[in-house]
């Protein structure tokens, strides 16, 4: 087995991507409100996006936790998302996106929800690949490490729980 240098931890700034784009009437229902469904395309492009940039290599979803739209996205409105790196495993990554929609007009932004999702990066062989290690550089982003941490024993629970049935 061939050794390999360990990979140099990375602050989760380094990480950081956020994406706008401006709701069309293609990617709205009858009544002008956004499909779920397109908001939940850019949450994961966003958050592959923050992952590939930590990872250094591609990524794959495999989990993304409960999405509760807050409030309704329409016709005209700037989406924006907000997505960083929260947590690392050996092969695994979670991403925190956040979801704010701005009228381009008045400026106004409303937070209309978050999303947590799980990449695994992926090597030249197909097979999940070891990640950087990932630095927490003040006490809030601790917590939000922490936090994420502990929702990632849950998901693994929940997944050996599962299997068991």
């Amino acid at each position: 087995m061939a050794v390999t240098e360990p990979l140099s931890p990375k602050p989760m700034r380094a990480s950081h991507i956020q994406l706008a784009q401006l709701m069309m009437p293609e990617h709205a229902n009858l009544q002008g409100n956004v499909h779920g469904g397109w908001i939940m395309k850019l949450v994961d492009e966003a958050g592959a996006l923050a992952s590939t940039r930590h990872a250094g290599r591609r990524v794959v979803t495999v989990a993304i936790d409960q999405m509760v739209f807050r409030q309704p996205i329409r016709i005209g409105d700037l989406i924006i998302l907000d997505a960083e790196v929260t947590y690392v495993g050996r092969t695994s990554i979670e991403v925190e996106v956040q979801v704010i929609a701005e009228n381009p007009i008045s400026g106004q932004r409303t937070h209309t929800n978050a999303a947590y999702l799980v990449y695994v990066a992926i090597g030249e062989d197909g097979k999940p690949a070891p990640v950087p290690p990932l630095v927490a550089e003040n006490p809030a982003e601790k917590a939000r490490m922490e936090a994420a941490r502990q929702r990632q024993e849950q998901r693994l629970a929940e997944k050996k729980a599962g299997e068991h049935r």
